[in-house]
């Protein structure tokens, strides 16, 4: 009897719980229905998308070049120099002033060289020669410290081959422009132990006029000007000793 009971008793506990699932399961899905609609109802229509050429959209403005804008594109702004662009200014001012100093040295020091040489020079008295060679030679003395002009051959500027040229004009006698031409003009004279005052010395480079005792009267360059000098202006190198008169 005890056993019907425990059957009877197993059964409705079961059939019990089987109806409480049954009653419980469309709550639950009804909940689940309701979630699922209120989750629905408060979601958000997607609105981004994706934008093509974001770049080239990006870069793309232009702007009116009459446009204003309060006078800003009229500000003079003060550039300045980093440290390293400081340093290379002042650098290069010192080098500039050094350079200045060198060139001012080196003028006075040819300056001072040049009248050590016109004072080892000996001097001519071309008043105690006679003939016209000497006379012409005693004129171009008159043009000492004329300017020497390249291409020129007149006293406002001449070079070497200008300057014979035009001394010799002056007596009425008519040169070549070059000095080399100049070499074969006249009479040549063997040596320089022969020659004398109003001869021609020249060559290829350079024309000078003989003044006597081993000097002559040139046009030298832009620095030195017109000035007598030895025959040692002709640097070594040979030349014609031409006699016109």
């Amino acid at each position: 009897m005890t056993n019907v009971k425990n059957i009877i008793s197993t059964s409705v506990a079961v059939i019990a719980t089987g109806a409480m699932f049954a009653c419980v399961a469309p709550f639950a899905s009804a909940d689940s229905a309701q979630t699922s609609a209120v989750v629905s109802s408060r979601s958000f229509p997607k609105t981004s998308s994706v934008k093509k050429n974001l770049f080239a959209e990006a870069t793309s403005t232009s702007v009116d070049e009459n446009s204003k804008w309060g006078g800003i594109e009229t500000l003079d702004v003060p550039q300045t120099e980093s440290q390293a662009e400081k340093e290379a200014a002042a650098a290069a001012a010192a080098q500039k002033a050094a350079d200045e100093a060198a060139a001012a040295q080196s003028a006075a020091a040819a300056a001072a060289s040049r009248s050590e040489q016109r004072a080892s020079i000996p001097q001519v008295d071309l008043g105690k020669m006679t003939g016209t060679g000497a006379e012409l030679a005693s004129f171009s003395l008159k043009f000492q410290g004329y300017p020497y002009v390249a291409g020129g051959n007149t006293p406002a500027g001449w070079d070497c081959s200008g300057f014979v040229q035009y001394v010799f004009s002056q007596f009425g006698i008519s040169l070549p422009r070059t000095s080399g031409a100049q070499a074969t003009v006249g009479t040549p004279i063997a040596s320089l132990a022969d020659a004398k005052p109003g001869d021609i010395l020249a060559n290829g480079t350079h024309a000078a006029i003989y003044i006597g005792n081993g000097q002559v009267m040139n046009a030298m360059n832009p620095v030195q000007g017109t000035a007598v000098s030895g025959v040692s202006v002709f640097g070594g190198a040979g030349y014609s000793i031409r006699r016109v008169m």
